[in-house]
């Protein structure tokens, strides 16, 4: 790992959270966790952030707990508070936009799985601070994030796979509506075959390498267009 654990304050509360800077500054970037927590994967991907020419900074949304069994991971986010949620997000959003490495005015912002409800929600409630947001497969976990959508002024990328059976058609047909009725600029992926958590490469049984590499390349593309460097 190339980044460090870093505290932050979240009105009034102290939060931690990963952060790893591009080696010679570059535009900020939140990476919000899978259910399972602030595990390796998502502190390997802000360092891979980082080689690609970002700073990267991913929140702890469970404040230090994780999990790999599927049942304990659904709980744990079933209990997440939104309101603590809404001070993680932002918290992480100012204490990156000081980090001296950061050299955008705003930031975007890219989630997975509940992470990608979770980015929407970061996106919308923070229009004038986030102008880009990437959604892998994220579907509404949680009925009590809402995202105000019709506040909403970053373009979107949204990721999805065919065989996906939480962030189903229904799902993508939904959010792409919410989305185009806000006057939200959006574009969204459907990678034939792959599955749910298709980026996570520490989940070989769900893992599309093609579907992978395409949507990290698309991805490093849109953050490039809509999250400039400070004049």
């Amino acid at each position: 790992m190339s980044g460090k654990m870093i505290e932050f304050q979240g009105n009034g509360t102290t939060y931690r959270g990963y952060c790893s800077p591009a080696f010679n500054r570059g535009p900020g970037i939140i990476v919000i966790q899978e259910w399972w927590g602030l595990v390796d994967h998502i502190k390997d991907l802000c360092d891979r952030f980082a080689a690609a020419g970002f700073t990267a900074f991913a929140p702890d949304f469970y404040h230090g707990k994780e999990t790999k069994s599927p049942d304990e991971a659904g709980k744990m986010m079933m209990s997440l508070n939104i309101d603590d949620a809404s001070k993680v997000i932002e918290g992480a959003i100012g204490e990156l936009l000081k980090q001296y490495e950061c050299t955008s005015e705003t930031v975007g912002v890219v989630g997975f799985c509940m992470g990608g409800q979770l980015a929407l929600y970061a996106a919308a409630a923070n229009p004038d601070r986030v102008s880009a947001c990437v959604d892998f497969y994220g579907f509404p976990f949680h009925p009590d994030i809402k995202p105000p959508f019709d506040q909403m002024k970053a373009a979107v990328l949204a990721f999805f796979g065919e065989n996906d059976h939480l962030a189903n058609a229904d799902v993508i047909a939904s959010l792409r509506g919410q989305l185009e009725q806000a006057g939200v600029d959006v574009e969204v992926e459907v990678y034939e075959d792959a599955d749910h958590a298709f980026f996570n490469d520490t989940r070989k049984e769900v893992f599309d390498e093609e579907a992978a590499e395409d949507a990290w390349k698309r991805m490093l593309i849109f953050f490039r267009n809509h999250v400039p460097n400070a004049a």
